[in-house]
């Protein structure tokens, strides 16, 4: 049970953080979550690809918010 709300915390700051990145506007917490969450699986997808693996709560951060990242601009080329 502590994993999944370290999950969901992770996701609702790598989806806040992404927002804020990309200069675009929040999707409020919900929005924020799923956009952290989906950046997260896509982040771990992609940098697992070059090897590379989070191990701590900053390094999952730092792979949520990349694929969050990539996941808004992927939204964003289709709007």
């Amino acid at each position: 049970m502590g994993g999944l709300i370290a999950f969901v915390i992770i996701g609702i700051i790598s989806g806040w953080l992404a927002g804020k990145l990309t200069k675009g506007k929040g999707f409020g917490l919900a929005g924020d979550l799923v956009v952290g969450v989906i950046g997260a699986l896509l982040g771990g997808f992609i940098f697992s690809i070059f090897g590379f693996h989070a191990f701590h709560i900053i390094g999952k951060i730092i792979t949520s918010v990349v694929g969050a990242v990539i996941f808004l601009y992927i939204i964003r080329q289709f709007k």
